[in-house]
């Protein structure tokens, strides 16, 4: 048995607005790499420093799982942004009615983004300033370096290429995510999303059922940003490879988590994969753009994911 931790999880994002707020176009400036050193939540996953118009730095998690950038109510209370409309807000354990606010600038390194309507959520739940989203990511690479403990936001020439990836696995998009449908779980074939925000990796009951000759492991309850809550079944899996990638001994949480009928993965199986088990890479790098994920390997031949923390 790998040494795994399993304890209550870190808050848990995959986002979506509904309804989509008008004028997010989250138009960029500046063509410079767009490097932001990084520092780590108390769960593990990556803050960065954020302005919003000439005002911050804020300590923000960048997160390729949540629909939409979000503002902590405190900060927005704090800029004097006065909530002007209302939106349902989906996260992993429920829905939750949210105010927006406009925001008008959301500055990340040299790059800014907006005409932003972002909801707002308390702070204490998502243990940040604020979530940069999809919104704010598309059309770029998003490069997550844990060796160095940096991300940098860019187009990939900008960003070196695709030098020193060993494995590159194409994926599909649905909406603003990308999910790679090449992946296998113990035999059983999975969709994946690759979700930065979270820090556990989260199956849904389609690929629970399909692996029902599995032991559990124990239970865990899941907190979402929103602040909810919702219990989930973890299992080990034996072997989870994606394109010429192996995971192996890799815990997952079951869970009835909403995005997934939101995403249409409800029916068959579909895992998001968690910063927990992405840190087995030197580097990650999810391209927008060309539809791509690239990973570095660490120095040995088969990825073994053992030691990391639940």
């Amino acid at each position: 048995m790998p040494h795994w931790f399993i304890a209550a999880s870190a808050p848990l994002s995959l986002l979506t607005a509904l309804p989509i707020a008008a004028g997010q176009n989250a138009a960029t400036e500046a063509s410079a790499v767009d490097v932001i050193k990084t520092d780590r939540d108390g769960h593990g996953r990556m803050t960065v420093p954020v302005r919003i118009g000439r005002h911050g730095p804020y300590d923000f998690l960048i997160d390729t799982g949540a629909e939409r950038t979000v503002l902590a109510r405190g900060l927005a209370e704090r800029l004097g942004l006065v909530p002007n409309g209302r939106a349902t807000l989906m996260g992993v354990a429920g829905s939750l009615p949210v105010d927006l606010v406009d925001v008008e600038e959301v500055k990340l390194g040299s790059r800014s983004f907006y005409d932003l309507s972002a909801p707002l959520l308390e702070g204490s739940n998502i243990g940040a300033d604020g979530i940069i989203g999809l919104d704010g990511l598309q059309n770029q690479r998003v490069l997550i370096d844990f060796k160095r403990n940096l991300i940098a936001v860019d187009d990939a020439r900008a960003l070196g290429g695709n030098r020193g990836y060993e494995i590159i696995v194409r994926a599909r998009r649905r909406g603003d995510q990308l999910i790679m449908t090449n992946a296998v779980v113990d035999g059983v074939k999975t969709d994946v999303i690759i979700d930065t925000g979270a820090q556990n990796s989260i199956g849904n009951r389609a690929l629970q059922r399909a692996l029902s000759r599995r032991r559990e492991s124990g239970q865990t309850q899941l907190t979402s940003v929103t602040g909810q809550r919702i219990m989930a079944e973890i299992v080990f899996t034996r072997r989870i490879r994606i394109g010429d990638l192996d995971l192996t001994q890799m815990p997952v949480a079951f869970a009835d988590a909403p995005p997934f009928k939101k995403l249409g993965l409800h029916e068959k199986p579909a895992l998001l994969l968690g910063m927990g088990q992405l840190r087995a890479f030197q580097r990650v790098a999810i391209d927008f753009e060309t539809r791509k994920i690239f990973f570095d390997l660490p120095p040995r031949d088969r990825i073994a994911i053992n030691g990391n923390r639940w």
